[in-house]
C-alpha cells in the first residue's frame, strides 16, 4: 500500500508563503466537491467549521463534522475531512516558521490546550456567541491576507494569536495556584516531548518517571490532572497511533512493524495491538 500522502508546504504554487487562510465553501467547489484521500501535513491545521455535514477521521478516530466547532491538528497526524454536503468556515494552515517569523515562540503552541500529537483530537465546540467572535477573527484573517497592506504578516500573525488565545480561555483548564500550575504543566511538556522522542524503545511509566526526575506515581498524577489520561494513556495512544499508520499505510509485516515499535517478539506486538483496539493488527487492516 502507498505510502500516506503528506503536503510539505502551505502552499504548494507559492513555496515562499508560511501561512494561509481558505473559505471551505471554496475549497469545496475547487476539489468539486470530491473526497480528498487521507493524508498529513507538515505544518499546523485549523478548521472553523460555520455550517458542515459529514465526518472528520483524525488517526483512525471519528468526529462528527458539523457546525459550531475547530479542529486542531498538529504537524504529522494523518486526517481526512468526508462531506455529505457543501461546509462553510475557515481552513487555517501555518508553518513553525510563520511562527519564529511573527516572534511567536513556540512554547506558546506547545503551552496551549489545543494541539495534540497523537490519541483523541476531539473539535471544540462552540455556541452562537463565541462562533460569531472567533468567525470575525477568521474573517479579518481572510481580508489581510488578500490585501497588500504594509506590515501584512505582522497583522495576519496578531490575529491568529488571538484567535488561539481566545479558542484557549474556551477550554476547561483547571484552577491551581501559579506556581504548582507552572511546574505540572512543565512536566507534562517534558512527558510529551520524551513519548515522542522515545515511544519507540520507551514503553513503560517508570522510564519516563526517571527521566523528569519524579516518581512513577506522581508523573500519573500531574498527565491525569491536565489531560484526564494517565502516563501510560499516553504511552500506549502513541504506540497505537503509530502502529495504525505503519498498518494502514505502509507495506511492513506485523512481525517488522512489531520490531520498529521496539517489541522483541511479535507476539507481544499482537497482544499488545489487540488489548489497545479489540482488533489483531491483520484485523485492522482489513477493517480499515
Amino acid at each position: 500500500m502507498d505510502a500516506v500522502k503528506t503536503y510539505k508546504k502551505v502552499n504548494r504554487e507559492d513555496k515562499s508563503l508560511s501561512f494561509g487562510i481558505s473559505k471551505m465553501e471554496d475549497i469545496y467547489e475547487k476539489r468539486n466537491g470530491e473526497v480528498d484521500t487521507p493524508h498529513r501535513h507538515d505544518f499546523y491545521t485549523v478548521l472553523l467549521t460555520i455550517d458542515a455535514k459529514g465526518k472528520h477521521l483524525i488517526d483512525f478516530n471519528e468526529y462528527s463534522w458539523q457546525g459550531h466547532q475547530i479542529f486542531f491538528i498538529s504537524p504529522g497526524q494523518v486526517h481526512q475531512v468526508i462531506e455529505d454536503q457543501k461546509s462553510f468556515g475557515f481552513s487555517m494552515v501555518f508553518s513553525t516558521q510563520f511562527l519564529v517569523s511573527n516572534n511567536i515562540d513556540q512554547c506558546f503552541i506547545e503551552d496551549l490546550n489545543l494541539f495534540h500529537d497523537f490519541g483523541e483530537t476531539p473539535p471544540l465546540y462552540l455556541n452562537e456567541e463565541e462562533l460569531i467572535r472567533l468567525t470575525e477573527y477568521a474573517t479579518e484573517m481572510w481580508k489581510v491576507n488578500q490585501s497588500d497592506i504594509t506590515f501584512k504578516n505582522d497583522a495576519i500573525g496578531s490575529l491568529l494569536k488571538l484567535f488561539l488565545i481566545r479558542c484557549n480561555n474556551l477550554c476547561s483548564i483547571p484552577k491551581s495556584d501559579p506556581q504548582m500550575a507552572e511546574s505540572r504543566n512543565s512536566i507534562l511538556k517534558n512527558f510529551k516531548n520524551l513519548v515522542n522522542e522515545n515511544y519507540k524503545r520507551l514503553h513503560s511509566t517508570s522510564d519516563y518517571a526517571d527521566k523528569l526526575s519524579v516518581s512513577p506515581d506522581h508523573l500519573n498524577r500531574v498527565v491525569k490532572s491536565l489531560t484526564g489520561k494517565t502516563a501510560k494513556e499516553h504511552i500506549q495512544n502513541r504506540l497505537i497511533t503509530a502502529a495504525k499508520r505503519l498498518i494502514y499505510f505502509s507495506d511492513l509485516s506485523n512481525k517488522e512493524i512489531g520490531y520498529e515499535l521496539g517489541f522483541s517478539e511479535p507476539a507481544n506486538f499482537s497482544a499488545f495491538f489487540k488489548n489497545c483496539t479489540g482488533l489483531s493488527p491483520s484485523k485492522f487492516k482489513v477493517s480499515s
